[in-house]
């Protein structure tokens, strides 16, 4: 996915779900603060995403422009509909979002997740193309450790996940070189 497709994704679940602020939450968030990112992060051809004010109507966003969709298989894209609480976030993740608003996204506004915090949302994950993306994103240069370190430590989940959040994070920026 690129910059101009995830804002077309934006645009269309903000006209289903009636909802300005579309927050966008798996990987191509990427794409708010570097619209340019490098290849390897953007190979998802789906944006995770839920309407900021209506969260409920996530369910219409994903039947409408949602995998299988005729939205993906007119455009190859689409948007995945979620659960606010699908990814697991550090702290204060709200006020560090990355807003995509502009022409490719007149009356709507992208609320995307700012690099560290996806990282972190990654991490917990803990899927292989998550460890994948943590070092393509540290490799690319995009990653303070320390940061990434912090959010972590901000994050809400059990101490003993933690504790391996922290330990596979900092591998997989020690693997990212």
């Amino acid at each position: 996915m690129n910059r101009s497709q995830l804002e077309h994704v934006i645009r269309a679940a903000a006209t289903i779900a009636d909802d300005d602020e579309i927050v966008v939450v798996g990987s191509q968030s990427v794409l708010g603060q570097f619209p340019d990112a490098p290849a390897e992060l953007c190979v998802s051809n789906e944006a995770d995403i839920y309407p900021r004010k209506y969260p409920e109507r996530w369910e219409l966003i994903d039947g409408s422009i949602g995998e299988l969709s005729p939205f993906h298989e007119t455009f190859g894209y689409y948007g995945q509909g979620v659960e606010p609480g699908t990814a697991v976030l550090p702290q204060g993740w709200e006020q560090r979002v990355i807003i995509i608003c502009g022409p490719g996204t007149p009356g709507a506004k992208g609320l995307c997740l700012e690099i560290h915090d996806l990282v972190v949302s990654k991490a917990v994950a803990c899927r292989e193309k998550d460890h994948r993306f943590i070092r393509a994103a540290a490799h690319a240069g995009l990653i303070e450790q320390a940061v990434a370190m912090q959010r972590a430590d901000m994050t809400p989940i059990a101490s003993e996940r933690r504790e391996t959040v922290l330990q596979l994070l900092q591998l997989d920026l020690a693997r990212s070189f």
